[in-house]
């Protein structure tokens, strides 16, 4: 008879799950002291793993260690729109007033950098300065939101892929030449609609607001005359990135200063709510480089 390894008080952080789909609460945590030791790093990414997105309060880390703790997942990546702190590269400042600019595109439901061949493993976010009310963020649970598609939905987006643009979302805003030099440094990508989750196998729901058309839906199966396609194929993209708005797929956070989040990437979307004007909202976010979805 065996006996079960217990944790040791050092990894036995306190889990309040705060859906029945995604998302936990940890405490009894030091962040900081989790990027330096490898047990607890361990078992921090394991939660992760089983939770998809987490959430910790009162962590007041230094940017060092911010970015000492995401790099335990992996590499970090910068911006080509937004760019990193100059003193610690990788590290995305969203610096949000009433003056700033709709180009982070956060209040949409999105998967992170879509528009990447890799897109990102997943990020770390901190909360620098944030409304009295206002300015929650919405993740959502895309492997739930595959498995309670119908099953006619399931067979009939099986083995179609989809363009993801960076021209399309970032650059809508650029000159012609800005867009056009845009879209030379990061070319379409194209990805499956139903990507294979690396680690559990889970399959995800894998098109977002980043997402422009289906690339190889018109076939002599899908389309028997222009309107089966258009605006067919539009519609179903319509329909399939839709589903990241069902509630009971999602968890909502409300931020309170040096509180964090890290998540999932490659099986969740999220939205950031702009509803706190003319109030001020500083976030700090490191993302990982990902790998390619299949």
């Amino acid at each position: 008879m065996t006996t079960a390894t217990r944790p040791s008080s050092r990894t036995a952080f306190r889990v309040e799950p705060l859906t029945c789909s995604i998302g936990a609460e940890v405490s009894d945590i030091d962040l900081g002291e989790v990027a330096r030791d490898d047990a607890q790093f361990d078992r921090l990414r394991s939660l992760l793993i089983d939770h998809k997105v987490l959430f910790f309060r009162d962590q007041d880390i230094t940017r060092a260690e911010h970015v000492a703790l995401a790099e335990r997942f992996g590499p970090l990546e910068d911006h080509p729109v937004v760019g990193s702190d100059p003193d610690h590269p990788g590290l995305v400042r969203i610096y949000k007033d009433v003056d700033s600019p709709p180009e982070h595109f956060e209040n949409a439901f999105h998967c992170d950098a879509t528009w990447r061949d890799n897109p990102p493993f997943g990020s770390v976010l901190r909360c620098v300065e944030g409304p009295a009310v206002g300015g929650d963020t919405i993740w959502v649970n895309m492997a739930e939101a595959y498995r309670r598609l119908p099953e006619t939905v399931k067979v009939q987006i099986a083995g179609l892929r989809a363009r993801h643009s960076i021209e399309a979302t970032f650059g809508a805003r650029m000159t012609m030449d800005q867009r056009h030099a845009l879209h030379a440094r990061f070319p379409d990508a194209e990805h499956p609609v139903v990507r294979t989750h690396p680690e559990t196998g889970e399959k995800i729901l894998f098109v977002n607001s980043f997402t422009t058309h289906l690339v190889n839906y018109h076939t002599a199966d899908n389309v028997r005359f222009g309107s089966d396609y258009a605006p067919g194929a539009g519609n179903l993209l319509q329909y399939l990135t839709s589903q990241a708005a069902i509630p009971e797929y999602q968890v909502r956070w409300r931020w309170t200063e040096n509180s964090i989040a890290i998540w999932d990437n490659r099986c969740t979307q999220h939205y950031a709510v702009q509803d706190y004007w003319p109030a001020v909202r500083k976030m700090e976010r490191a993302g990982i480089v990902g790998d390619r979805p299949f």
